[in-house]
């Protein structure tokens, strides 16, 4: 009702928030903030007086806020489409596991472990009794490679003997989950 713009998009987060279910995996804030300038003159344009009769029956601009309108929805559509597209499995599989093989190659993680990240984005969590198994190796390599990948961020467990999942460090945003935070 105030007009002011912060309060229009946690409104507009948190109707499409309730109302998609999507479980704020986007968010129109993303796509507001990349187009800024565009963002910033459309709700200005929004408290411009009517042009004539035909622009409403208010004191404002009905034309300006039915562009205002058009110009958000659209913006929600392409930040839909754009995480729908970011986070297709096959694609986040491919880029996770690019990112293992870069790192093996750089020895900066030890061999088989894409074994256990295959795993982990087939199966979700992975019990530590089966990573022997899975990696054809000891037990003690085993937990080696598993530390490894702790280290880094890239698996997670609530204790040391639950089961292992995936987890999403900050710091590989930028690889796995391309253009969806700014790089620096």
């Amino acid at each position: 009702m105030d007009g002011n713009g912060r309060v229009a998009r946690l409104m507009s987060h948190a109707m499409l928030m309730e109302t998609l279910d999507s479980g704020s995996i986007w968010s129109v804030a993303r796509g507001l903030a990349r187009q800024e300038q565009i963002y910033k003159m459309h709700l200005a344009n929004c408290d411009l007086p009517r042009r004539n009769a035909l622009d409403g029956r208010g004191y404002l601009s009905e034309e300006a806020l039915a562009t205002f309108t058009r110009f958000f929805l659209e913006t929600c559509l392409d930040q839909i489409t754009f995480m729908q597209s970011l986070v297709q499995p096959e694609q986040l599989r491919s880029r996770i596991l690019h990112w293992v093989e870069d790192e093996m190659r750089l020895n900066r993680l030890p061999s088989k472990t894409e074994r256990i990240m295959e795993a982990l984005l087939y199966r979700g969590s992975l019990p530590r009794s089966e990573i022997p198994t899975i990696l054809d190796t000891g037990e003690r390599q085993a937990r080696r490679i598993v530390a490894v990948l702790s280290e880094q961020g890239v698996i997670t467990s609530p204790t040391s003997r639950a089961p292992l999942a995936l987890a999403f460090p900050a710091k590989l945003a930028s690889r796995w989950m391309p253009g969806l935070f700014p790089a620096a």
